[in-house]
This record gives structure tokens, C-alpha cells and sequence, in this order.
């Protein structure tokens, strides 16, 4: 177990990113037009390519309902002028299978995004999301030095969109399901991992 993961019990579940307008985030309900919405966004072809859980609505509720019990993963509904753009998952990597792939931190924040509606893709309204809830996280936790993202490498678009918003690449993980590029929005330079 790493220094990071023992000291796992005591850091805090992942916060609220704090979003400048005309952004705005809140925790995302089990139940609902905010299940509703994600069960919806999640059968969208452009977003099940590399999410993979067009799951039906019951599997769906199980799963925001399982995050609002815990602290690992806080899901997180993402509005852009008063409506709604992204499903957003913000997770503590000490308590997520990426912990142990990189030297990370106990406060290192993780965000996993999907754009709900193909239409709003491609329009640089990904860079912007990401540079803010980036910086948003970085805010909400002072304790947190880097926030880190893990697209799959074969999602071009994605990864451009991260480099885009301040992510720098830092090396490939294997996980059974894919291979993703470790990107980190460090708060400083010397928070890059080494």
C-alpha cells in the first residue's frame, strides 16, 4: 500500500467543482429528469464508443445511487448558460482503480466527462468544460495539487481536448478494458508526477 492510499481514510470524499459562469455543476440525483438525462445521454453512439454503459435506466440508477452513498466518485451534472452539457464523475484516485499506476497523491482528483449531446462536440466546448473544472477542483480543494484524467488513447478528439485545457500528458496505464493516457492539470509545475 502506498503512503498516498493509507492515508486514503482520512482525506475527504472528491468536492463540487466551484465554476465560474456561465458554467454551473451540481451533484447529480439517482432519480428523476437527472437520471433520466444521464440514462439518455449514456445510449448516445459518441459517448458509449468509450464509456461502454448504455446500461438500462435500472443499472444506471444503481450506479449515481452507489456514488451518493460513498466518497469515491461524486457525480455531477454540468450546465453551460442554464442547460445542461455534461455528466461528469469527480473521484479521489486513492480510492480508484488508477490508484498505484502513477506515484499520485492522497488529494489528487480524478474526473471522468461525456459531452451529452453529439451535437455540442467539436466546438471547443470540451477544452472550456475541462479548463474549468479543472481549475474549479483546484479551488475547491486547496489540499489537491493535480487533477488527472484518463481517456482512452485511441480517443483522439479527447486527448486534444485535454491538452487543450492545460492537461499534460504523463504516460499510458493498463487497465482490462483499455489502454488510457494519464493527463494531469497540475497546479504548479513542480505537481507534474516525476
Amino acid at each position: 500500500m502506498t503512503p498516498a492510499q493509507s492515508a486514503a481514510r482520512t482525506v475527504p470524499g472528491p468536492p463540487l467543482p466551484l465554476l465560474p459562469a456561465p458554467w454551473s455543476a451540481r451533484v447529480a440525483r439517482a432519480e428523476g429528469a437527472d437520471l433520466d438525462l444521464v440514462h439518455g445521454w449514456m445510449q448516445s453512439a459518441h459517448i458509449d464508443a468509450f464509456w461502454h454503459q448504455a446500461w438500462p435506466r435500472t443499472r444506471w440508477y444503481e450506479e449515481i445511487a452507489g456514488h451518493l452513498a460513498g466518497d469515491a466518485i461524486l457525480p455531477v451534472l454540468v450546465d453551460l448558460d442554464g442547460r445542461p452539457l455534461a455528466y461528469l464523475e469527480v473521484y479521489r484516485v486513492v480510492r480508484d482503480r488508477l490508484a498505484g499506476h502513477y506515484a499520485e497523491l492522497p488529494h489528487d482528483l480524478g474526473v471522468h466527462i461525456a459531452i451529452g449531446e453529439e451535437g455540442r462536440t467539436g466546438k471547443g466546448l470540451g477544452r472550456a468544460l475541462l479548463r474549468a473544472v479543472a481549475e474549479g477542483l483546484l479551488v475547491a480543494d486547496p489540499d489537491c495539487a493535480r487533477v488527472v484524467a484518463e481517456p482512452d488513447v485511441a480517443n483522439a478528439p479527447s486527448l486534444r481536448a485535454f491538452e487543450a485545457a492545460g492537461f499534460r500528458p504523463a504516460g499510458e496505464v493498463v487497465f482490462p478494458d483499455k489502454t488510457a493516457a494519464l493527463m494531469v492539470h497540475p497546479r504548479r509545475e513542480e505537481d507534474m508526477p516525476r
